[in-house]
């Protein structure tokens, strides 16, 4: 049996400008360009959209922000919020590790796999695959 699911895509597709601007500093001229609040004359870069990604699932038929929000598998979402997710799981992995070496055998048994998993779903990430968890 099969139910009906409402999926939200997204990707992201830069629009840029190229403006010139007048400075002491190369830093100058960038933060000058980023405060720039003008947009005329801005173009979309189609040929740099991001990779389609899942930002919401609904259980049921056009089920769109009418109910409960479903969990959305992170290989779904999109590979810079996986990457950035993942960042603090692995910095707390490293901190473990680098704890005076007081580790006993049995935390360390239970610190590997957790670890070994980490790295897997961080080489998937940064691979571009959608490995599951």
């Amino acid at each position: 049996m099969t139910i009906p699911f409402t999926i939200e895509t997204t990707y992201r597709q830069p629009i840029y400008r190229q403006r010139t601007y007048r400075a002491a500093t190369l830093a100058e001229a960038c933060r000058l360009a980023i405060h720039d609040q003008a947009w005329d004359g801005a173009a979309s870069d189609v040929e740099s959209a991001g990779e389609t990604h899942v930002t919401g699932a609904w259980a049921g038929e056009d089920a769109a922000c009418r109910g409960p929000a479903q969990a959305v598998p992170s290989q779904y979402r999109e590979t810079v919020e996986r990457r950035s997710e993942h960042f603090d799981a692995l910095t707390d992995l490293l901190a473990e590790a680098s704890r005076p070496m007081g580790l006993s055998e049995h935390d360390f048994r239970a610190w590997r796999p957790r670890a070994l998993a980490a790295v897997t779903k961080a080489e998937a990430i940064r691979a571009g695959a959608r490995a599951t968890d």
